[in-house]
């Protein structure tokens, strides 16, 4: 039997001329793949556009408003269809796409550094160190923060603005940090406002589950946006606006020459409302009393307006004599005279309703136009009818507060911080939708909303600027709409004329009427405009009663 013989062992020169080989066929096989590349790279940048621009459609849809995915589909389907007839305009089309892709799908060449320049880093690492002493255990094993380490670790995302200020920074924290206790995040808050640049607002959003703080800089409100008529249904009044990542609905507004799209914050009013009545709050020239003039102008669209001026300024004028203004005043009398016509209005109405439910009737006409009481400062007048052994105004407003929602009756009560214990305990409890103006601490806007702002509020606000939340929903950054006096002389002839566009007709001039002697012991009826006697008097039970029997 033969035997097979055994291989023979490889010489140097053959070792040699086998890696020669081998690195041959390497550079054969990456010299076709070059090849290939550069006889492919068309398709590829093509290719690479296209899921680009598929990308960047998707992300236009989710982010369109349910509300406006309708109208959209409409256009599209229109400019398919208008291509469609065309000569040669699905050639064209495909020709058009096909150069857009090739343009997005182009190698886009890199930055040289992908990570932060010398100041960026120096300005992460002051933010590192000043979070050590927060972050940071002296029975932790292997602590994230320590003295002399790196944000590498802990920062994970960082995005910088074009002054070099930070614009977005993804904070790590360790699992045992109380991210839970307010306390502690409102002091890790203000220490990132201070170190990342005071008079800019801030964004934090804690993720306690996952131990991260999102800081992000948040865009200033617009605060010229003027006074003008808004697209709302009947019931809904547009306090101001807020941020776009806030709401879902946007509403177009004239700005300047432009047309833009705001997303608004919507008050809905009315019987199925869970909010009837609203209390807003701030310092003197925070904007209150443009507040009210916003929600007046809007309320005479739809229903009558009952205008209570506490700070005897004159500010509410240019309402006085219009159609659906039911009064204007500005004296302790008269207030007194007009809210105690308001309670018993309300139980008028309650009383209308009732009777029309009992008998299978849809409720009254005049029971469903809105009546609106604006109350501007009540505490000066419960001081000045303390001063003169008189009732407080506030407590005419408990009928309305209670029971204003069945009776389609809102109040709007604005008061400044000052005044704030002058405020009833009524109007404390049935004012669910809040607002706060102008640069409040903290502890006064967690006071009047119930809970602290998310975001850290400027020192320097311009007028209208604040914090607004309906009942229990979030807290919403607020500019309320410019509506300035139309009868001071600071204000512009733009805002001037905005204003008295939205104004409604005069019915009676203001001085046309003669004046009658007023007994100041006893509280006087204010008359209400364009309506009946019937109606201007006070209704009680008994009389509506014996009215319908």
């Amino acid at each position: 039997m033969a035997r097979r013989p055994l291989p023979r062992i490889l010489s140097k020169d053959s070792a040699q001329i086998a890696r020669t080989q081998i690195a041959r066929s390497r550079e054969l096989a990456r010299t076709a793949a070059d090849s290939a590349t550069d006889v492919l790279h068309p398709l590829i940048t093509v290719s690479r556009g296209l899921r680009r621009l598929a990308s960047a459609g998707r992300r236009r849809w989710v982010d369109t408003p349910k509300d406006r995915r309708g109208p959209l589909l409409f256009l599209v389907a229109s400019l398919v269809l208008v291509v469609a007839l065309v000569p040669y305009g699905p050639l064209l089309t495909v020709i058009t796409v096909m150069a857009a892709a090739a343009w997005q799908g182009r190698d886009r060449t890199p930055s040289a550094s992908d990570g932060p320049d010398e100041s960026q880093s120096e300005r992460l690492q002051a933010l590192y160190e000043a979070l050590v002493p927060y972050f940071s255990g002296p029975e932790d094993p292997a602590p994230l923060y320590a003295h002399g380490g790196g944000w590498e670790n802990a920062f994970t995302d960082h995005e910088f603005d074009d002054s070099g200020r930070v614009g977005h920074l993804v904070i790590r924290y360790p699992a045992y940090f109380p991210d839970g206790e307010p306390v502690a995040r409102a002091r890790i808050e203000h220490l990132l406002t201070a170190k990342a640049g005071r008079g800019r607002e801030y964004h934090f959003a804690w993720d306690e589950e996952g131990n991260r703080l999102t800081v992000t800089v948040l865009a200033p409100l617009p605060a010229d946006v003027p006074a003008q008529r808004f697209v709302t249904a009947p019931g809904e009044t547009v306090l101001g606006f807020t941020d776009p990542s806030e709401v879902q609905r946007t509403l177009p507004l004239s700005y300047g020459e432009e047309r833009i799209d705001v997303p608004p914050i919507v008050w809905r009013t009315g019987i199925r409302s869970t909010e009837p009545h609203l209390l807003a709050m701030g310092h003197p020239g925070s904007g209150t009393s443009t507040l009210l003039r916003s929600i007046a102008l809007q309320a005479l669209e739809y229903g009558d307006v009952l205008i209570v001026d506490g700070g005897g300024t004159g500010e509410y004028a240019c309402l006085t004599g219009r159609d659906g203004v039911l009064a204007v005043e500005c004296a302790l009398a008269g207030a007194l005279a007009s809210l105690e016509w308001a309670a018993q209005e309300t139980e008028r109405r309650l009383i209308a309703i009732n009777l029309a439910r009992q008998a299978g009737e849809p409720p009254p006409e005049d029971t469903r136009r809105p009546l609106w009481i604006l109350l501007d400062r009540p505490g000066v007048f419960a001081h000045l009818a303390g001063a003169q052994g008189r009732k407080d105004p506030q407590v005419l407003l408990q009928v309305p507060l209670r029971h204003g929602r069945a009776a389609n009756v809102t109040v709007v009560v604005a008061e400044q911080f000052e005044s704030g214990e002058a405020l009833s305990e009524a109007v404390r409890q049935h004012t669910r939708a809040r607002v706060v103006l102008g640069a409040a601490a903290p502890q006064q806007v967690e006071m009047v909303l119930g809970v602290p702002p998310h975001t850290t509020p400027l020192v320097h606000m311009p007028p209208g600027r604040g914090y607004a939340r309906l009942g229990s929903g979030p807290v919403h950054r607020l500019q309320v709409p410019r509506t300035p006096d139309p009868y001071d002389d600071a204000t512009s002839d733009a805002d001037r004329q905005a204003v008295l566009a939205l104004l409604p007709t005069r019915s009676t001039p203001a001085d046309a009427e003669d004046p009658v002697p007023v007994d100041m012991t006893k509280p006087t009826e204010p008359t209400r405009p364009a309506q009946s006697a019937v109606e201007r008097t006070p209704l009680t039970a008994e009389a509506v009663g014996a009215e319908t029997a």
